[in-house]
């Protein structure tokens, strides 16, 4: 007897639509990674969460045949534990380090949680999933720099390119000074004396209600800063 003639296809069904609802949510998720030009964007994170949904399908289904043959006793959840170191390894994978600052480690998070999605959807918890999903993405969104510039002070790394002139960088660090910013670390990125340039880096904390946003037209307003950049 072949497969397709004891093929269940109601159940068949539903393990597929537990795969789609999966990538769905992680597409969501990886929507507003994206939309910040983060390191993983929409692809990955859907590959991710329908990747996490299969692998618990399988683990939890893909064993039933074998199940009290010669004794046997089926353990569903030994396949889905390695889900979590897996994506474990991938997202630290995200996380470096540049001038003192730590990137990628909310994307590298996002991650483990959209995996964690991707399971609840193969497990059929599709309420869980559902919500957790919504959960993932409004807190990124409302916790973005953006959003929580407005309520708390916010800690940017900023680097600027100014003309190569005596005192330049006193002359920045005072107008950042006045704009009311506190100077957490200030160096000098180098030299270009063929065009001229001094690249400064600096890690600003922005007082509560400015955002990185109207700050940018404020120091643009100055003629020998060449380049601005946030992050």
């Amino acid at each position: 007897m072949g497969y397709f003639d004891v093929i269940d296809l109601p159940m068949e069904l539903e393990h597929l639509l537990r795969v789609l609802i999966a990538g769905v949510c992680g597409a969501l998720i990886g929507y507003e990674r994206k939309s910040r030009r983060k390191e993983a964007g929409t692809r990955t994170h859907f590959i991710v969460a329908v990747g996490a949904a299969l692998i618990m399908v399988i683990s939890k289904y893909g064993f039933m045949d074998l199940e009290g043959r010669d004794g046997v006793q089926i353990d569903p959840t030994k396949v889905a534990s390695e889900i979590v170191s897996g994506i474990g390894f991938l997202g630290a994978g995200m996380i470096f380090m540049r001038k003192y600052t730590i990137n990628g480690l909310t994307t590298a998070a996002g991650m483990w949680a959209t995996a964690g999605v991707g399971m609840a959807m193969g497990a059929g918890l599709y309420i869980l999933g559902i919500v957790a999903t919504l959960l993932i993405y409004l807190t990124q969104i409302m916790m973005h720099g953006n959003f929580k510039g407005k309520l708390v002070a916010s800690t940017h790394r900023l680097i600027v390119t100014v003309r190569q002139e005596p005192g330049a960088s006193e002359r920045f660090r005072q107008l950042i000074e006045e704009r009311g910013l506190t100077l957490i670390d200030f160096k000098s990125g180098g030299k270009d004396e063929e065009k001229r340039q001094l690249t400064l880096e600096m890690v600003v904390r922005l007082p509560k209600g400015m955002t990185a946003d109207q700050l940018m037209p404020l120091l643009e307003e100055r003629g020998d800063i060449l380049a601005l950049e946030f992050k």
